[in-house]
């Protein structure tokens, strides 16, 4: 009774995740708008290098595993071979529990906490996984693209003091020729006539 409830709670979820996971790989667009693409490579085979201000990142493995299931699938996660004595020893924790929330056949709403069980170990399940962790090789060549950031700054910004500098003594010129202009030129032979003065 038990086992087929479980079974159709991690159909339905597989369901929902599929299509979020696909798209994850396909190197889709981030909110932040960079695109990412993310690659598992076998062997000695090269990476390709980022192109369009993507980040590509790739995650090696042994030339062996090219063409095995994926070692997720091989082997079954929640056997007791896999679990420790810790986590066994709390499964006895919820031997009597009845009621909403308790994952349960028996009582009202019994079977309302196993969707939030599995949930819950799916995640335990990932946090242990010696699986490739894209999240940390993004984040690297993040910081990697980051680095040179400063100094490209700079050296913009040099580049924009000496443009402004040109521009402002260019503007001073032609407003000295403007004025140089606007001023009517004497010339020295025509003496100024001194009024006479007055008592």
């Amino acid at each position: 009774m038990k086992r087929p409830m479980i079974v159709a709670a991690l159909t339905g979820v597989l369901v929902l995740l599929v299509p979020q996971l696909g798209a994850a790989q396909d190197g889709s667009e981030q909110p932040s708008g960079e695109r990412i693409n993310q690659l598992i490579i076998y062997g000695e085979d090269p990476c390709p290098a980022s192109s369009d201000g993507s980040i590509t990142v790739c995650a090696r493995k042994d030339e062996a595993e090219r063409f095995r299931i994926p070692a997720l699938l091989r082997e079954d996660p929640n056997s007791a071979a896999n679990q420790s004595w810790n986590e066994r020893v709390k499964a006895y924790e919820t031997v009597g529990a009845a009621g909403v929330n308790s994952c349960s056949p028996v009582g009202a709403s019994g079977a309302s906490g196993c969707v939030m069980k599995l949930v819950n170990r799916a995640y335990a399940e990932k946090k242990q996984s010696s699986d490739v962790q894209f999240g940390k090789l993004i984040e690297e060549e993040r910081a990697k693209r980051m680095q040179s950031i400063d100094a490209d700054t700079a050296a913009e910004q040099a580049r924009v003091e000496v443009l402004e500098k040109a521009y402002e003594a260019k503007l001073a010129k032609e407003r000295a020729a403007e004025t140089a202009a606007a001023q009517p030129s004497v010339s020295p032979s025509q003496g100024s006539i001194a009024a006479p003065p007055q008592d």
